[in-house]
């Protein structure tokens, strides 16, 4: 029987609107459940964030303070805020005017203003997250500044997370710079504690593999007994991963990683409507095609589901996505109960 007195541990990993929609769907697995539903679990969440962006009010604090990148990291404390009306509204909040000031948001500033003060992001990231109120813990890829770099197939480097994305070629390979950066130990402890470790959804190229680029992360994740499950991207994304299908996907994360990185992969099967998809066609974007006996062939479990909101954009359902996740962490926990039990059934024999 699974232990339902302590929660469930899950360490999210990537960047971009993709992971702020998981964060955004888990919240509601931080608090007690409603009394119609009594068993819903306990969810103890540890966000690892990307911080190679180098592009927008991210980019420009970059270059003017000499700080890791902010946005993708407010984002995501803004999905895990207690207070989604006026501070959240406030971080959020994006200058439209103002020399100096127009394109900044609000919490990217505070974000800047605050390492500069404590003299360290992931101190400026723990004392935002505290003005928040977030519903678990928001740690930086790494506290080296470090920027992405992309060799294409026909051998250009292509420097700078904004100019990957606007590519026309397709990428071979992506590689930080400096090479050799350390994550923070608070990562790796939760990735050993963990119950299950998913990567994505987001950009696979600029928000989900600069993770694994960390020295000693995708070991850590390997050696994890958790369930590790990645989120197939819902659409091509021009400039990354035009003509990806959902196995192409695990075979980029792999080539940046360690092989059979991930158990499970989670995908959509939910058609997205036909005006949407002429819109996205405009683009040269479709969606990305469900290859599932290439999946299976690879070694992998496959979850599929409804997991699609549409909007004006083609987006995950943060409830969807965030359901899986609970369940995958249920296995995740079952899993490592019954290793404990195995280890210490030997132990004993040992005697």
């Amino acid at each position: 029987m699974m232990s339902e007195d302590k929660p469930l541990r899950i360490v999210a990993i990537g960047g971009g609107t993709g992971l702020s929609a998981l964060l955004h769907g888990l919240k509601r697995y931080t608090r007690p459940g409603p009394p119609e539903a009594p068993d819903r679990p306990l969810v103890d969440i540890t966000a690892v964030v990307t911080v190679t962006d180098d592009g927008g009010s991210s980019g420009r604090l970059r270059r003017d303070f000499e700080v890791l990148p902010p946005g993708d990291i407010r984002n995501c404390m803004v999905a895990l805020s207690e207070d989604e009306a006026l501070l959240a509204r406030l971080f959020q909040y994006r200058f439209q005017s103002g020399r100096g000031l127009k394109g900044h948001s609000f919490g990217n500033l505070f974000l800047t203003a605050m390492s500069h003060i404590t003299g360290d992001f992931h101190e400026a990231v723990k004392i935002s997250s505290e003005v928040l109120r977030i519903a678990g813990s928001i740690y930086p890829a790494t506290a080296s500044n470090v920027a992405l770099e992309a060799v294409l197939e026909d051998g250009t480097l292509v420097a700078g997370e904004s100019r990957i994305s606007r590519s026309k070629r397709p990428i071979d390979r992506i590689r930080l710079r400096p090479r050799r950066c350390k994550p923070l130990k608070e990562t790796l402890a939760a990735i050993a504690a963990a119950d299950l470790i998913t990567l994505g959804p987001g950009s696979l190229f600029t928000s989900v593999i600069p993770n694994l680029l960390v020295d000693g992360v995708p070991d850590a994740i390997h050696r994890s007994q958790a369930v590790k499950a990645y989120f197939v991207n819902l659409m091509w994304q021009p400039g990354e991963t035009m003509q990806y299908r959902a196995s192409d996907h695990v075979r980029a994360l792999y080539r940046h990683s360690v092989p059979d990185l991930v158990d499970y992969a989670v995908v959509n099967i939910r058609n997205v409507r036909r005006s949407l998809q002429k819109q996205y066609a405009r683009q040269h974007a479709r969606p990305v095609e469900l290859d599932f006996n290439e999946l299976n062939d690879m070694g992998l479990e496959v979850v599929a589901g409804n997991l699609l909101q549409e909007s004006e954009k083609v987006r995950h359902n943060p409830e969807a996505v965030a359901s899986v996740a609970v369940q995958l962490a249920r296995e995740g926990r079952l899993r490592r109960e019954l290793a404990a039990h195995e280890a210490e059934k030997s132990i004993w024999k040992r005697r």
